[in-house]
Order: C-alpha cells, then structure tokens, then sequence
C-alpha cells in the first residue's frame, strides 16, 4: 500500500496528549499544544510568530464577492441562452463555481474566515443550505469528526463502510451487491462520484432529524428554498427535459470536481491501530495526509486542500496562509525524522486508486473448491 507500510513504532512520538475531543475548527492548535514538551508546541509557536493563524477578511472577501459574480454570470449566460441544448455547455463552469462556494463553506466551517461563530455559520448557511442545496450542519458534524481522527477506521466516518470500504477486514463482510462493487471499486471510483453532487443533498435532508428543532426549521427552510430557486430557473429558462438533464448533468460534474479535490487527501495513507498506541496531534495528522505539489492553479483547482497536512495541523489557518506555512512544517517535520508525504496530483490519485484496488483484492480471489 503506497504511503502506509513505514510502520509507526520506528518514528518519533508527538508527545501531546490526545485531542479526540477536538472540535475540528477552532482552538484545536491551542489544545494540542497543551501538554509541556509537545513535538507539536514548536511549530506551534513558529507559526504564530509569522502571523499565519491571523484572519485574512479582506482576501475572503474579494474571494466570496468574485466568485459570486460568477455564478451571476453563468446563470445569466442560461437565461440568455434559452431553451437549448447549448446551455448544456454552462453546466460545467456552474459545477465548478458551485465547488469555489462549498470551498468557501468548508472554510467558514473551519472558523478561518471569521472568528466570530455566528458569523462563520452565517456564512456557511448562505454557501451551503442556501446556495448548493448542501446541509452546513451534516457537513460540520461529519467533517469535524474526521479531523479529531483522519483515517481511524472507528472514528473517522470517511473510512467507515459505504458505498465503498477502506479496509480489507471491510471488505470481508460485503456481501451479494457490495460484495461485487468492493471488487471493483478502484475502477468505479470516478464513474461513482459523479453521483455525490446528488448524494451530498440527500445526506443533508436526512441528517435535518438528528438538529435541534430551531436549527432543524432554518436549515430546512434554507435547502427547501434552494431546490425551488433551482427548479423555478431551470424550468422558467428550458423545457422540463432539458432542465432534467442539465440538472443532472450539472450535479454529476459538481460531485466529480468535489470528489477530485478531496481524494489525494488521506486514501492510501496510514491508518491507525484502534488497538495500538494512540497518537498525538502531529502524528495523528501528518502521517494520515497526504499533500499535492503544484502552483497556483493547483491551490485554485484543489481549494487550497492541496496542503492537506497543514490544514490539518492547523485548521482554523486561513487558505492564503497555508502554502507560507508549509515550508515550517516540513522542516519540522524532517528534524523529527518524520515522514512527510507529497505528491503530484496525478500520482496522488494513482495511490488513492492503488489503495482501493488492494483492498479489493482478495474478493477478486478464485474461491477454493471444497475437496
């Protein structure tokens, strides 16, 4: 398995203590900090001292402003364009426009755009519920409970049993269907994320149970208007045919793109031993992630998600910062004699494919005839 066979007894040992109970946002660098002596404090204070974990507003704000003139320029290039087929053409840029808005979302979820809490969920609800159809609370939850334990197959729910499995312990319990697709689900991973435009909605639908009853109201309200904004443009613009097909078009590239930019994250790298030693914070994050080198376009493309470590050692790190801090990081890193993993883009899918490709393989086995 690419990136995950080092074994973890020869490194050393962040010393903190564990940061289970971390929220995923914000204070998490301070908690992980807290026992004296932590391989994490260091870097900590090194990153501080460059002012990286300071707000960047103003960036935020440019980013928001333009790339909501965007979406207003898509949309406008539909209505312009009537009912035709060639609006079809618009599905495209729309997914990705959509994918800068739940980065942005993803963002406020993290506290790096605004300290203040019911600002960052102002924000998130707007981006997500309003705007993508995309419950920010199911996010949140799921999200901050995959940063307190990237890749621990009892904690982490994006290793846990789905549609696709991580593990080949997982992957011995499928049965019938499942078992069939964990066989191949290497090669059925792009093809099948071009339904988790859809399958992002739904989720969000049916996590609305699980919300306090006053959040439960606004979130709803917020994803039911989102639906009717969408339905009424499409069906006021083209026929119900055209609509129906642009609508799934355009969520099936909304679901590629957000899938592309998550994948090279933390498929094929360690997991830990939920029997084994627990962790430390820089450990737990470092050696789960996994960055992808690249320039600009990269950080545009991936939404800053490229430097998956640092955003992890530091989530409440606002993007434009992330590539200053990584040169600190690695260079702690490399003087704990730590691993530190990082790859292009194309080889990062290859090793997240590689991965799932060996989880499958003894289902793909011949079974032993009974003597």
């Amino acid at each position: 398995m690419p990136q995950a066979v080092v074994t973890v007894a020869d490194r050393p040992r962040d010393r903190a203590g564990s940061t289970d109970s971390t929220d995923g946002s914000t204070g998490v660098e301070g908690r992980a900090a807290g026992v004296g002596g932590s391989d994490f404090a260091p870097l900590l204070r090194a990153v501080k001292a460059q002012g990286l974990l300071e707000r960047r507003t103003g960036w935020y704000a440019a980013v928001i402003a333009g790339n909501l003139l965007a979406l207003g320029g898509v949309l406008t290039g539909l209505v312009l364009l009537g009912n035709t087929w060639w609006a079809l053409l618009l599905a495209l840029p729309l997914a990705i426009f959509w994918s800068r808005t739940a980065f942005v979302g993803h963002d406020a979820g993290h506290a790096q755009i605004a300290g203040d809490r019911r600002a960052s969920r102002i924000i998130g609800l707007v981006h997500a519920n309003l705007l993508l159809g995309m419950n920010e609370a199911w996010w949140n939850d799921k999200h901050v409970r995959h940063h307190a334990n990237p890749n621990h197959i009892d904690k982490d729910p994006d290793v846990g049993v789905g549609a696709l499995v991580w593990t080949q312990k997982q992957a011995a319990q499928r049965e019938g269907f499942a078992r069939r697709l964990t066989r191949n689900q290497a090669r059925l991973f792009f093809p099948m994320l071009l339904l988790e435009g859809i399958a992002l909605k739904i989720s969000g639908f049916q996590y609305l149970r699980q919300q306090p009853a006053r959040e439960r109201v606004l979130s709803a309200l917020l994803l039911v208007t989102h639906l009717g904004l969408y339905a009424t443009l499409l069906l006021t613009v083209m026929s119900p045919g055209k609509a129906v097909v642009f609508a799934l078009v355009h969520h099936a590239l909304f679901g590629l793109h957000l899938g592309m930019a998550f994948a090279p994250n933390h498929k094929g790298m360690e997991m830990p031993d939920p029997d084994g030693d627990r962790w430390g914070h820089l450990q737990r994050q470092v050696l789960t992630s996994r960055n992808v080198r690249g320039a600009v376009l990269t950080d545009w493309f991936l939404g800053g998600l490229n430097y998956q470590i640092e955003h992890h050692l530091f989530p409440s790190m606002p993007r434009p910062h992330l590539r200053r801090a990584q040169p600190l990081v690695r260079a702690h890193c490399e003087s704990l004699g730590m691993p530190y993993a990082e790859t292009g883009l194309v080889e990062s899918y290859r090793q997240a494919l590689q991965h799932m490709h060996e989880v499958g393989e003894p289902l793909r086995q011949p079974a032993e005839t009974p003597r």
